[in-house]
């Protein structure tokens, strides 16, 4: 094995046609023979099989439903309830500075694109109050409150609203202060939302507009990467790019000043290619997409081009598994969970369609230790899965959202669900 493709291996990949994205069956047979990776990440070497090694598969889930009585399966210590249900693809989740709650209803054909409140009047952790917030929205996701103002990222652009004294119904009129890329790659249309802690910046995370840029790179700009601006929109920046999918983002508590982010990786190459990450996110970084993937490994459907970036793509910390479609990402900054809980991410995986056998399903832990990973990602929350064989599943993870009594909430969006965590006295 070596760490990265030898020279004979990426005379292979010269081989490829010039059209991206296709690759020839001998190409593919000769791909497969090449040894495997072995690649250095913040948590240990992990060993990625060559292209191919596996063909492609597509096997969709089937979302059956939750049985009444019914939930998802925490470890021992905790308590897992139904917060609320009813809703239409409750995507993403955010709680206001008062504790109120939004909710995201968006991503299916029949998603109402707008945001349901949820108001607990009395603090005693269950809400009195839901009402519809905000609606007729064009497929949203991020929320933010900074000041006097209420952000929401559509998949065409950010807009600003007015908002004053916390209402039940938000009735100002929004301006888009940041025009974006519309729509995307399969579920690639989110836009995620973040500001830094003293916020003076918001980060938007907006996915590819394809699986590996084969529509042409002039398809992707400002795509597949982490935005800075200005609270007003003003002075755009690309703070990171080469991240396929970009969607959770949080700070490391240990320093409030290192972005992570959760990132779906590309589909096609194989069951155990490429896997999704969590990672640090440098400022100026470029982590691969679509030209090579865990640092410099090409990705074999691109001729040997931009040398350039893949010599110096990152390679990211924490792998989380392949096609697990990882999108929500929280740390837990609280004291209500174990001791080993404290400054570790929450990741939500909201499952494979390109894996012969599904993966995901599930939201994992990744435990930290003096603000760095310190060992391998351990499942927290399962009991998705109804039937492996048939790819059958009662609901699909996505958002982790921590409550101020630090609780964790997980948006079930399929299953029209948000979970609640709680461990137990």
């Amino acid at each position: 094995m070596k760490t990265f493709l030898n020279l004979f291996s990426i005379s292979i990949i010269a081989l490829t046609t010039a059209c991206h994205g296709q690759v020839s069956k001998e190409e593919k047979e000769a791909l497969a023979k090449q040894p495997s990776n072995i690649v250095k990440t913040a948590i240990g070497n992990i060993t990625l099989p060559p292209p191919y090694a596996t063909e492609s598969s597509r096997k969709n889930s089937k979302v059956i439903g939750w049985p009444e009585g019914k939930t998802p399966i925490a470890p021992e210590g905790f308590t897992v309830t139904k917060f609320a249900d009813g809703f239409n693809n409750p995507r993403w989740s955010y709680i206001g500075p008062n504790n109120d709650i939004f909710v995201v209803e968006s991503g299916t054909r029949t998603s109402k694109n707008q945001i349901i409140i949820l108001r607990d009047k009395d603090k005693d952790g269950t809400y009195e109050t839901r009402e519809v917030f905000l609606k007729d929205l064009n497929r949203p996701l991020g929320m933010l409150i900074l000041k006097d103002f209420f952000y929401v990222a559509n998949t065409d652009g950010l807009y600003r609203y007015p908002y004053k004294n916390a209402p039940l119904k938000l009735e100002t009129k929004g301006v888009k202060i940041v025009e974006l890329p519309a729509g995307g790659y399969n579920n690639h249309w989110t836009r995620s939302l973040l500001a830094n802690p003293d916020e003076t910046k918001i980060y938007i995370g907006v996915g590819s507009g394809s699986n590996v840029g084969e529509n042409g790179m002039d398809k992707e700009i400002r795509r597949a990467a982490i935005l800075e601006i200005n609270p007003d929109g003003t002075d755009e920046k690309i703070y990171a790019d080469g991240l396929r999918n970009p969607m959770g983002m949080d700070w490391n508590p240990a320093n409030k000043k290192e972005l992570w982010t959760a990132v779906n990786e590309r589909d096609e190459l194989g069951d155990d290619l490429v896997p999704d990450y969590i990672t640090s996110v440098k400022r100026g970084g470029f982590y691969g997409w679509p030209y090579s993937y865990f640092g410099s490994i090409p990705d074999p459907r691109w001729k040997d081009e931009r040398k350039d970036l893949i010599k110096r793509a990152i390679v990211p910390d924490v792998p989380v598994g392949a096609h697990t479609a990882s999108l929500g990402l929280a740390f837990y900054t609280k004291d209500a969970f174990p001791a080993k809980y404290k400054n570790g991410a929450f990741v939500g995986q909201h499952g494979s369609w390109n894996r012969s056998i599904i993966s995901g399903y599930k939201v994992l832990f990744v435990p930290f230790k003096d603000g760095k990973p310190s060992g391998k990602p351990e499942d927290f929350l399962t009991g998705f899965i109804s039937d492996n064989d048939k790819a059958e599943v009662y609901g699909r993870p996505v958002a982790v959202t921590v409550m101020k009594d630090g609780s964790l909430l997980v948006n079930d969006d399929s299953g029209n669900t948000i979970w609640k965590v709680t461990a137990n006295k």
